[in-house]
């Protein structure tokens, strides 16, 4: 079986290829001041366009984060360790656990609930910079 040629015009040599070395982690602000948040490099490889990141707790949630949007195109969260609770519009009810995943569309209301006491999370979001905005209870 032979594969057909790639059309030269879609081949960039200058691509820029992003690795993260758990030795020496990236270390970044982000939206909740009890979390740690290690960058993984993609946002700078990809433009802004996409946005990587493990991150962590070494303590659990003490209240909800409140009714709140993100202002992206999507939001997906793998699971590593730990368990975060979330809350959707309905009153629907979701535990992510370990090895468990979650794509929430931008623009969809939550709220965490409750976390375990200490958790670990990959996060990927599109655009990278992911705005998050308070919103009513939709219940």
């Amino acid at each position: 079986m032979s594969a057909e040629p790639v059309d030269s015009s879609l081949v960039q040599l200058d691509n820029e290829i992003a690795v993260s070395k758990i030795d020496n982690p990236e270390m970044v602000p982000g939206r909740r001041d009890f979390l740690k948040y290690r960058e993984l490099g993609v946002t700078k490889a990809s433009e802004g366009k996409i946005r990587a990141q493990v991150t962590s707790a070494s303590q659990g949630l003490s209240e909800e984060t409140g009714w709140h949007v993100h202002l992206c195109e999507g939001q997906f969260v793998y699971i590593l360790s730990g368990w975060v609770d979330l809350e959707f519009v309905g009153g629907r009810k979701e535990r992510v656990g370990p090895g468990d995943s979650i794509y929430i569309p931008g623009g969809t209301p939550h709220n965490e609930t409750a976390t375990s006491d200490t958790f670990e999370l990959l996060e990927v979001s599109i655009p990278a910079d992911m705005g998050t905005v308070p919103c009513d209870n939709p219940n």
